[in-house]
């Protein structure tokens, strides 16, 4: 038998009953889910220095347990001395068990380690059901050795549901325990 995340047993549990009832679904098939997590690192240091890069890509895979891939320039810039095909950042798309295995500890471990926490702002929503939001340091996950870490870096996190509305996709993640700032 495989071994089932436990936000996976929670939205089937919980999540759907409770989404199906405040917005009227008839089926349990139309409440919405999270399709996928990207993770996203933009490194403009890294034009000087390569190894910047590739503590990224090792701190990204440590994190989120699946290998970083590096974004490369699409053109030029001279102001910026960036070339093309030079790497400027880090990436990873996480779907299935490791998407549900990251937000239950980025849920419940590593916002909660942010000095002075008081929650993320709702406003990150794209109105199509995706919520964006920054972290501004990669040492809030556990994963990480603070003894190793030689730049700290911010990340962008995506998180990607199928839900039609804001509203929705609102409901959905303050379902799984995320904490959203109270206004």
């Amino acid at each position: 038998m495989s071994y089932v995340p436990r936000l996976k047993q929670q939205y089937d549990s919980d999540v759907v009953p409770k989404l199906q009832e405040r917005f009227e679904y008839k089926s349990a098939m139309q409440v919405p889910k999270i399709e996928k997590i990207c993770l996203n690192q933009g490194l403009g240091k890294a034009i000087a220095d390569r190894k910047i890069v590739d503590g990224a890509l090792e701190e990204l895979g440590q994190i989120c347990g699946q290998k970083a891939v590096a974004t490369i320039s699409t053109k030029d810039v001279s102001n910026f001395k960036l070339r093309k095909g030079m790497p400027v950042g880090a990436r990873i798309t996480l779907r299935r068990e490791r998407m549900y295995e990251f937000l239950d500890r980025l849920i419940n471990v590593a916002l909660p380690r942010t000095r002075d926490f008081q929650g993320v702002k709702a406003t990150g929503f794209d109105g199509r059901g995706n919520f964006s939001f920054g972290v501004t340091e990669q040492i809030i996950f556990p994963e990480i050795d603070l003894d190793k870490v030689k730049h700290l870096n911010g990340m962008h996190i995506t998180i990607v549901t199928n839900a039609k509305t804001n509203e929705e996709a609102k409901e959905l993640l303050a379902a799984f325990g995320f904490p959203f700032k109270k206004n």
